[in-house]
């Protein structure tokens, strides 16, 4: 890569789907956005460790029990004797996407354009390497994080910040500006929204009963800044990065189209743009919380953050094994 087209001189163009980004990586390209995290933005990453505070930014397997898709059942761990004095384990039921994870690019596919990059469909299988999250772990995830404190920052310019609140580029941009940070290519972008720790301090009937979620505004508008900031990963603490109740006025709603027999519908939702036109891997139900107070308390919003997806040849997703280093 060399100078990166905007988003609409590639959105655009001729041959290729209306609203994709693809060309403007080497090609056939399997990392999409992740290829702005380049080692010479990793190196300078790296100096932002000072204190070397670490926190952990991935929930427990099994904390989001009953699945919140419905479609996952509980990770079962069993554990295992040879001898006395041996002992080793295995997982039945781990469902890669069930607690904090990275989508990779396999996640989501366009109704029209299909997956990332043109990937056949056929090439989204078990064993075969196109859009695997194999090549997530084999070029890594270590670059400069940048912390959104979404209910902070309404509650600093006294506003009370909605369940449900759709976050606009200028809401984000404000946020930044309000905590004193920048973004640079290659960024790493955390949004807290709060959602978990509401949802984790809940009890299981207010659990069933749940309604929306705060996260991204679905627009063309949020596509093209996301595309312009060059971020190669934006993560959230909530369910599916963007809000819900979606907009059903953003243009990305398929009018009559019939809902999936089983999980979630996405009609709508930004994903199906995302992932496959953008080729923006997402990062879902983070565990931001101490490090949210942690750059409220010392005042620095950005610091070296880390991933490690499963080196698994074909995996669609990840638990991300994600660390921020202040």
């Amino acid at each position: 890569m060399t100078v990166t087209p905007s988003y609409r001189e590639l959105s655009e163009s001729v041959g290729t789907p209306a609203g994709a980004v693809w060309g403007a990586f080497t090609q056939p390209d399997d990392l999409g956005m992740l290829n702005f995290l380049t080692p010479d933005r990793t190196a300078r990453a790296a100096k932002l460790v000072r204190s070397g505070a670490v926190y952990n930014l991935d929930y427990p397997i099994n904390t989001f029990v009953p699945s919140i898709s419905g479609t996952r059942p509980e990770t079962e761990h069993h554990i295992f004797a040879n001898n006395v004095n041996h002992r080793d384990d295995w997982l039945d039921s781990f469902y890669l996407q069930s607690t904090s994870q990275i989508d990779g690019l396999r996640h989501m596919r366009h109704p029209e354009a299909g997956f990332y990059d043109g990937a056949e469909d056929g090439e989204i299988a078990e064993g075969l390497p196109r859009l695997g999250i194999h090549h997530v772990a084999e070029h890594g995830i270590a670059g400069r994080g940048v912390l959104l404190d979404m209910p902070k920052f309404f509650s600093d310019r006294g506003e009370e910040m909605s369940r449900t609140r759709a976050f606009t580029p200028a809401d984000l941009e404000e946020a930044a500006d309000h905590q004193g940070v920048g973004f640079e290519s290659g960024d790493i972008l955390l949004l807290h929204t709060g959602w978990a720790e509401r949802y984790l301090s809940m009890t299981a009937e207010e659990r069933r009963s749940r309604r929306g979620s705060a996260g991204l505004h679905q627009s063309q508008d949020m596509l093209e800044w996301l595309w312009s900031q060059q971020f190669s990963l934006v993560a959230a603490d909530n369910p599916g990065l963007e809000a819900f109740p979606i907009d059903r006025d953003s243009g990305f709603v398929i009018e009559g189209a019939a809902p999936p027999e089983r999980g979630p519908d996405h009609n709508g939702m930004m994903h199906r743009s995302l992932i496959p036109l953008l080729g923006l891997m997402l990062g879902e139900l983070w565990n931001l919380a101490a490090l949210a107070r942690a750059c409220a308390a010392d005042g620095e919003y950005a610091f070296l953050l880390t991933a490690k997806p499963l080196n698994l040849i074909g995996g669609v997703g990840s638990p991300p094994n994600a660390m921020a280093i202040k």
